[in-house]
This record gives C-alpha cells, structure tokens and sequence, in this order.
C-alpha cells in the first residue's frame, strides 16, 4: 500500500498554537507530512516575515508532527509541488489561496493533488503571529 503524502504550506513567521494545529490536522489526512515553508521573496500578501527564511525552515523541521521540511522555491510556487508529487496539499484557514484556481494551476502541470482547507482554528489569544505582534507592541513599545 502506497503512502500517502500531505503537503502543507505557510510562512510560519513566529511560530504558535495555530500554526501546531494546522499541520497535526493536515498529518491527520496522511501518512507522511512535507512543509513548505515560503521564501521570504514570494510573502507578498502581508508584511515580510520577521524571522529568516532558514531560521522558519529550521523551527518547522523540529517539530514532531513534520517529516520533512523544504523551503520554496524563490520563482515558481509549484516547482517543489511538482517535485515532490503529493496527494493531498492542506490550506489554513485564513491562507490567501483560491482552491479553485489552485486545483487549475496543479491539474496544467500534472499534479493530482487533492485540496483540502483545514478549517479548525486555535482560540487561544496568542494563535496568530498578527495577535503577538500586537502583544509586543502593546506591551513593550
């Protein structure tokens, strides 16, 4: 019986419960799970991530619930999909992605990946890197 590999994508600036959540729950669909972690170059819908692109990349490796963590690549999104052939890539809830258009581009470049939107979010006041920015400034500005 084949694998079944999920690939899950982010930036993963600040790293928190929410992000946890999002990659246990795309791990619960599959048997191995693959992160990628965007390149600082290609975070073009929010503010460019505080940490270092390797530093992300590294943090996201040490976590359990990854097999394996990859950076992006800088000029073409679906190159590292491409490669690594997956059957499922997992979307937070609050990513940018349209599915539709993103099941378009994967299905033009070969890619029978299923997309599915993990929906579940943490509650916690601390589950977003947008919420502890806040925090600090609030607090130590």
């Amino acid at each position: 019986m084949a694998l079944i590999r999920v690939v899950a994508t982010g930036t993963f600036d600040l790293l928190h419960p929410g992000h946890l959540l999002y990659l246990e729950q795309s791990k619960a669909l599959g048997d191995e799970l693959v992160v990628i972690v965007a390149r600082n170059v290609n975070v073009t819908h929010k503010p460019k991530p505080i940490v270092p692109e390797e530093q992300r990349l590294l943090m996201v490796s040490a976590l359990k619930v990854v097999d394996r963590a990859v950076l992006g690549h800088e000029t073409d999104r679906f190159k590292i999909i491409e490669e690594l052939r997956p059957d499922i890539i997992t979307l937070g809830y609050d990513q940018h992605f349209d599915t539709v258009l993103l099941r378009e581009e994967l299905a033009s470049r070969g890619v029978d990946a299923q997309v599915v939107r993990i929906m579940d979010q943490d509650p916690c006041n601390l589950c977003s890197s947008r919420q502890i920015i806040k925090k600090i400034l609030e607090e130590r500005c």
